[in-house]
């Protein structure tokens, strides 16, 4: 991070990984025969650690383990807390439509197992993140209960002083994959009373496996790509691809007064050009017009 401001903006308050859809076997089995799952969540973690940013919290949303096979639990919890402790960063888990409840809360959450809904708030440094279960046993689809909403609205009846983060699976927002529409988060329009009007500032989601953003409820949405494979929007109309290639993670910034998702590609890529670090610290030391004679004027 600059350590002076360089334009209009302070920096952000606070800097939440996001990340989504795993999808581990157990075994270290390849996904679908094809897809190495671990080499590209070990990459996130790298990426993350050499950027030398330090995220206040790494969020996973849901699709951890493709089967929902305990030892596949403990890998990827392995591979990631390694990490996070590293950074000195909190993991905060969402359940997803693949996963789980029993295996998820025994090896990720150390928990006692139990087949109910594992919604949970969490306070990172006064940013509120609202973990909310969307999944539904035995279905690959997404819904919540009236008890979960009735919980959902007790939680919002007190703001957070930095706002709220609400993070689930199933994302409140239209796919231009027909199929995958089938799986969508159903019931929307109760969600969408709970938290209309609430202190949530970004909805965070997963299970697309490409990354998109959209509106619900007047609350901007984010969604992260997956870490395992990605389907392709531009396949041909009426298809599903999934594609080894185009993994990402997004980078959730908060501002006083807005929040920016910032998508990252996974993967080691040639340079094509670039400034140093010792570029940075020279126009640090320059006025506010010497920078723009310097960096913003065309040559």
């Amino acid at each position: 991070m600059s350590a002076v401001q360089l334009g209009q903006y302070p920096p952000a308050t606070h800097l939440i990984a996001h990340i989504s859809d795993t999808h581990f076997l157990g075994g270290g089995r390849a996904l679908y025969g094809a897809v190495d799952t671990d080499t590209t969540v070990y990459q996130a973690m790298a990426q993350l650690e050499r950027s030398g940013l330090r995220p206040d919290a790494l969020l996973f949303t849901g699709d951890i383990a493709d089967r929902g096979e305990a030892v596949a639990y403990r890998r990827v919890r392995d591979i990631v807390e390694a990490a996070a402790e590293r950074m000195g960063a909190p993991v905060i888990w969402v359940m997803g439509n693949h996963d789980k409840r029993e295996a998820f809360r025994t090896e990720l959450l150390r928990e006692k197992g139990s087949s109910a809904p594992i919604d949970r708030v969490f306070d990172i440094g006064g940013v509120r993140i609202i973990a909310l279960d969307t999944s539904v046993p035995g279905y690959h689809h997404g819904d919540l209960s009236g008890a979960q909403l009735a919980w959902l609205a007790e939680v919002l009846s007190e703001p957070a002083p930095h706002g709220s983060l609400l993070a689930l699976h199933h994302p409140p927002v239209p796919t231009m994959l027909p199929l995958m529409s089938i799986l969508e988060l159903r019931g929307q329009p109760r969600l969408a009373e709970v938290v209309a009007g609430s202190d949530i500032r970004a909805i965070l989601g997963g299970h697309l496996h490409y990354a998109t953003t959209g509106l619900f409820a007047g609350i901007p949405v984010s969604v992260a790509a997956a870490t395992c494979y990605t389907l392709d929007p531009t396949a041909p109309q009426g298809t599903l691809s999934g594609l080894q290639g185009g993994q990402s993670i997004n980078l959730v910034h908060v501002y006083d007064d807005q929040i920016v998702h910032s998508h990252v590609a996974l993967g080691e890529f040639p340079a094509a050009t670039g400034f140093d670090a010792a570029f940075l610290d020279r126009m640090e030391a320059l006025t506010p017009d010497e920078r723009t004679e310097a960096f913003s004027r065309q040559v």
